[in-house]
């Protein structure tokens, strides 16, 4: 049960590596509703939608780097009461990964200002 939860624990940080990793070197190419980064912000012309696939895959990249360290550490620390804390554990994953929006957002209207000037 404890290997199969650090597996778990594991899966949300992972794909943000493969993620931001597979966006960085291979981003895609045009602007669909189907795969990729998609906003209202990042799909408006093809510059906003490389921009935010570049920035998007570093702070994927660094945040699965940061939440698996992390994650494993509290798994190991905590190995007694690991069941009161893997429902925090996968919150929180969760919380960062949805929240990883945020900065790339700021930095599209940065760089859409920039465009535009």
């Amino acid at each position: 049960m404890y290997i199969f939860l650090i597996i778990m624990h594991s899966l949300i940080p992972i794909t943000m590596l493969g993620f931001g990793t597979l966006w960085k070197k291979y981003p895609p190419r045009s602007i669909n509703w189907v795969y990729g980064y998609r906003t209202k912000m990042s799909m408006k012309s093809k510059e906003t939608w490389g921009f935010a696939h570049a920035y998007h895959a570093k702070v994927w990249f660094y945040n699965g780097i940061i939440l698996l360290i992390i994650s494993l550490i509290v798994i190991l620390l905590f190995r007694k009461n690991y069941e009161k804390i893997s429902r925090w554990i996968i919150y929180i994953q969760l919380a960062v990964m949805m929240l990883s929006i945020i900065p790339t957002e700021i930095a599209l209207r940065k760089n859409l200002i920039k465009m535009v000037n």
